[in-house]
């Protein structure tokens, strides 16, 4: 048996001779509408048109004119002529992909830089000119720029390697980085001098957290050594006054204010106190 036709231009064709035939007893409510009105073309999907990648480079010719070519980067696994996925929308693919994503690779702590967010018309990039460098009227210095600039020499320089380019862009972004750090730490010495207060530093915030967690961390392992000793005291049926003696020093220091030390010293700390526990077992049992 041959397949129906249900194209949108034969729907009526088939529900008429349906009616012929006696095969539906009723016309169907759209009959006179598609016959009135008839559809302008087929209303199936037809196969969504590729986009390949395309590059632009720049050549020297041999009478030392520059040219610029197109070239159709094409993709590695052949596509079959009825995509499977016929009404996902194509992945469209730029060159600036593959150069934003080594950037950032590269660079993860520049998404984390803060960004101001203006509502602007949107086409501050047309007036730039990325052949004067990264820093452009209206553009912020950002990767985006470095990318920009590495897809002009790619462009316009002949004969130059994704990688070259992305040397020159990058040597320039770190120039104006450096620039930029040395022209803040300048302003900051300034304000201070003329009285400006800044409160604590980044690194000095975090190493008062880094000590409040040292210091939790031993009034824990005091605390944990203390009720161990209890324990066993219990256990081995002579908790008097030399458990509570061997006790007292370690709620003590817990009671006392934490004072920021190294790990190595609280180690220690525990290990002696364990010492001293399991030399006074080694006593009571001999």
């Amino acid at each position: 048996m041959g397949r129906i036709n249900l194209t949108a231009l034969q729907v009526r064709k088939r529900a008429l001779a349906n009616l012929e035939t006696k095969r539906t007893r009723t016309a169907p409510s759209w009959l006179d509408v598609v016959g009135d009105v008839p559809p302008a073309q087929i209303l199936t999907r037809q196969q969504p048109i590729q986009h390949p990648l395309t590059q632009v480079r720049a050549r020297r010719l041999s009478n030392g004119r520059v040219e610029q070519y197109t070239q159709v980067i094409k993709s590695r696994k052949p596509k079959s002529s009825k995509p499977s996925k016929l009404f996902s929308p194509v992945q469209l693919k730029y060159e600036e992909d593959a150069l934003r994503h080594r950037f950032f690779s590269d660079h993860p702590w520049e998404l984390a830089r803060p960004r101001v967010v203006l509502e602007t018309s949107g086409d501050q990039y047309r007036h730039a000119d990325w052949s004067t460098g990264l820093i452009q009227p209206g553009v912020p210095l950002s990767g985006e720029s470095v990318v920009q600039r590495q897809l002009w020499l790619l462009h316009n320089v002949p004969d130059i390697t994704v990688a070259q380019a992305y040397d020159m862009a990058r040597k320039e972004f770190y120039l104006l980085r450096r620039q930029e750090e040395t022209r803040r730490r300048i302003a900051a010495e300034e304000a201070e001098h003329m009285g400006a207060q800044f409160g604590k530093s980044e690194n000095q915030i975090s190493m008062q957290i880094e000590n409040e967690t040292y210091n939790d961390w031993e009034r824990w392992s005091r605390q944990q050594v203390s009720e161990q000793m209890q324990r066993n005291a219990a256990f081995d049926g002579t908790a008097g006054m030399e458990v509570e003696e061997s006790a007292s020093p370690a709620t003590e220091k817990v009671e006392k204010p934490a004072v920021a030390r190294d790990g190595i010293t609280m180690g220690r700390d525990v290990f002696g106190l364990e010492a001293q526990r399991r030399a006074q077992f080694i006593r009571r049992e001999s």
